[in-house]
């Protein structure tokens, strides 16, 4: 089953220097009916003006990982890190049994990114932090850039999940072949994808369950990330 939502249904969350789409249940949002995907509990596709951002906070027992599509994000943390994290890296941090850190962007252009957080396997791992550069990953396939199968040159997280990113150039076509007990979660960036004969366009997204094969076709240039979950 592939259920479809598109861009205008989407929780649009509104604080003058932050403009953010939340596509979970997040802060003043709340639906019972829309919490998570698998252990996909929050994605949140953010935008965060110039000499702006969230100042310390803390969070415990979730997995976070941070996309920038635009822009550049500084961090910082009580585990002692301090770092910029520019367009086309992949920022990770484990809260653990507990951490504070501050997002914001110092420049004046604006910074776009995707906050996405993911349930841990279990609760009180040590807090953790990963960085990685992905600005130059290859066209046409679907490139793990945080996992929780340990690979060569991927991010490892504490959750049973993967998340791909994927350029795709007009009428490319990836075959996906979809786990037992797998979920698939699918957020177009921009451009126009057709999955398994669904159409999807920038800002929408598929949630996928009980399918064994997804064929996955670039209608134009097309962007988007994928989140393989387990279910639960």
């Amino acid at each position: 089953m592939i259920t479809k939502i598109e861009a205008k249904d989407r929780y649009r969350a509104e604080h003058g220097w932050l403009s953010s789409h939340h596509l979970f249940s997040f802060a003043e949002y709340h639906d019972p009916r829309n919490m998570n995907f698998g252990v996909l509990r929050v994605f949140n596709d953010d935008r965060i003006d110039g000499e702006n951002g969230f100042g310390a906070h803390g969070h415990q027992n979730m997995e976070i990982v941070t996309i920038v599509l635009e822009g550049e994000l500084t961090h910082e943390d009580t585990i002692g890190n301090r770092k910029c994290i520019k367009a086309g890296e992949v920022q990770y941090m484990s809260a653990g049994t507990g951490v504070k850190h501050s997002e914001m962007n110092l420049a004046r252009e604006v910074v776009h990114l995707y906050q996405i957080w993911l349930t841990p396997r279990r609760n009180g791992f040590t807090p953790a932090y990963d960085q990685k550069d992905f600005s130059h990953m290859e066209k046409n396939i679907l490139v793990p850039v945080v996992s929780g199968e340990k690979q060569e040159g991927v991010i490892y997280i504490e959750s049973d999940a993967t998340i791909y990113k994927a350029t795709l150039e007009k009428g490319k076509e990836i075959v996906y072949e979809v786990g037992v007990g797998r979920g698939v979660f699918i957020y177009v960036t921009r451009g126009i994808l057709e999955i398994n004969g669904t159409t999807f366009n920038s800002g929408d997204q598929a949630r996928i369950e009980g399918e064994e094969s997804l064929t996955i076709v670039a209608k134009e240039e097309t962007e988007c990330v994928m989140v393989d979950v387990e279910e639960r």
